[in-house]
């Protein structure tokens, strides 16, 4: 069995019973970066081995876990933060599973655009999570792609980034879309703030901005 398994983003209290339960139980525990894992699961008492699986490795290691797994080993998969496929790795591991015919199980959990959707004010009826804004190819067809797009739409970001984020949404969508840019969920800093792309940009570009970004931004009307 392979469990998926969601960690906190910010505030390590936001994890389940089940979550602490099944990595206790597991044989070993694959992750982002042992150091940043290392953390939580210590603060957990939970001792078990961990195995780096990063974007970097997951290809060359994929089929020798599908082996383990078949073996009778119990594996989870956890990342830095949030849901494992969620802009994480994930994604190849399951298919090969699946492919495998080696059961596969998600627990509920955290993740970073579900509190930044639903406290933006935007409507959440039906969104579109886009993740990552490629850095080069395909920033434009992308853009391109959302121009029309009438649900409401959620990007994720880094800090370095942000403004010239809201500035390509801002060219792309107008100055004057509503858009909500929560950062540090969950933590000491949270700070949720909802208002026109044009008024975002003027907000952010005086000051020093820190912490995980998630972007909402309105749909077309």
């Amino acid at each position: 069995m392979l469990y998926l398994v969601p960690t906190p983003i910010g505030n390590l209290k936001d994890f389940t019973f089940r979550a602490v339960e099944v990595l206790k139980e597991v044989d070993f525990i694959l992750c982002e970066d042992t150091r940043t894992s290392s953390k939580l699961l210590q603060h957990y008492n939970i001792l078990k081995p961990l195995t780096p699986y990063h974007q970097h490795n997951e290809h060359k290691v994929v089929d020798h876990l599908v082996q383990q797994l078949q073996a009778g080993k119990k594996i989870a998969l956890i990342t830095d933060a949030g849901t494992p496929g969620i802009s994480d790795p994930a994604f190849l591991l399951v298919r090969a599973c699946k492919a495998a015919g080696v059961s596969v199980t998600s627990l509920p959990g955290a993740t970073a655009f579900v509190p930044a959707l639903t406290n933006s004010g935007l409507p959440a009826t039906r969104f579109a999570f886009e993740g990552f804004i490629p850095l080069k190819k395909g920033k434009k067809t992308l853009m391109e792609s959302l121009v029309n797009e009438e649900r409401t739409m959620l990007f994720y970001e880094s800090p370095m980034r942000l403004v010239k984020t809201l500035q390509l949404f801002a060219t792309y969508f107008g100055g004057d879309r509503k858009a909500a840019v929560s950062r540090e969920l969950t933590k000491l800093y949270e700070e949720n703030i909802t208002d026109t792309l044009d008024n975002l940009i003027l907000h952010f570009s005086n000051k020093q901005v820190k912490g995980e970004i998630v972007i909402v931004v309105e749909g077309k009307q």
